[in-house]
């Protein structure tokens, strides 16, 4: 079978060898990455390297590669949102799986392990702020992975026929398809271990009305946030919203890679409270990482 090639417009390699917005080269890829949404996060994640090879920054993606107790690892910021996710898992996936001089697939693949780690807003009376939440599966309602072949092989449908049902959004045109994806089962059990709670991760298009957060403008269903407290499935609950996991998820399935995300919850929707002093006890939950990864 004749390989895929990748035109320049599909594959964009800067002039220094270099993928197109992250401007990191493929030698410079660890098989262990680690993502976080703020730049300035990536410093305090290499922070606890035992050496650092490359430091690579453009735009919101800032790039470390370096080990942390033998393990060669990668740390990249994404910026906020599914539509980074998109760009970031592309061209990292790229970086592993293309040969940049042919343009074509590599004839053997890599499987990356990947770990996002960020912070989240909490659903349940037993996800207060800082509690770790380690995401088993998670909802997408920003339909970034509808636009990929393959969606249907690896999302649970089901659930998102019951989510549909429970949220009164079935052959609503104006609502978004959401689509329920699992996180890699074995790196689930490693990342969460015994001590993070783990269940349903929600990731909205948007921090505020999609959310349930209402300012000026109001909501098209103010009861949304209430509703998915209340949705059970196969006795596993929504724990928390957040705004990557399931571009994550779903795309690292499809592209044959194990991934998963962990996040501090810094408020609780539930309890209406938050913890905006939350920088100063992320770099536990980054740590707990870095050993399980």
């Amino acid at each position: 079978m004749e390989k895929k090639y990748f035109a320049e417009s599909e594959l964009i390699i800067n002039e220094d060898g270099s993928i197109f917005h992250l401007h990191v080269k493929p030698e410079q890829l660890a098989d262990k990455v680690i993502l976080v949404g703020d730049p300035g996060r990536v410093d305090l994640v290499a922070s606890h390297f035992d050496t650092k090879e490359c430091a690579v920054e453009s735009r919101e993606f800032r790039t470390v590669t370096g080990t942390y107790k033998g393990k060669r690892i990668t740390v990249i910021s994404t910026g906020i949102g599914c539509d980074n996710i998109d760009i970031v898992m592309n061209e990292v996936d790229a970086l592993a799986n293309i040969d940049f001089e042919t343009r074509h697939e590599k004839e053997t693949l890599r499987s990356l392990e990947i770990v996002r780690i960020g912070t989240c807003g909490g659903l349940q009376l037993y996800t207060p702020a800082g509690t770790f939440v380690c995401s088993e599966y998670s909802i997408g309602f920003d339909g970034l992975l509808n636009f990929y072949a393959g969606r249907n092989a690896v999302c649970d449908l089901q659930m998102e026929r019951a989510l549909l049902n429970h949220l009164g959004w079935s052959g609503n045109m104006c609502q978004p398809a959401p689509y329920a994806i699992a996180a890699d089962k074995e790196l689930v059990e490693r990342i969460a271990a015994d001590d993070m709670v783990r269940g349903i991760t929600v990731a909205c298009g948007g921090f505020f009305g999609p959310q349930g957060r209402e300012l000026r403008i109001p909501l098209t269903d103010p009861n949304q946030n209430e509703k998915l407290e209340n949705f059970e499935y196969n006795g596993k609950h929504i724990t928390n919203f957040e705004m990557e996991s399931s571009a994550l998820a779903g795309l690292a399935r499809l592209m044959g890679h194990k991934a998963t995300t962990v996040c501090m919850v810094i408020a609780n929707r539930r309890i209406k409270k938050a913890d905006t002093g939350y920088k100063s006890h992320i770099d536990d939950l980054i740590k707990e990482v870095l050993e399980r990864l």
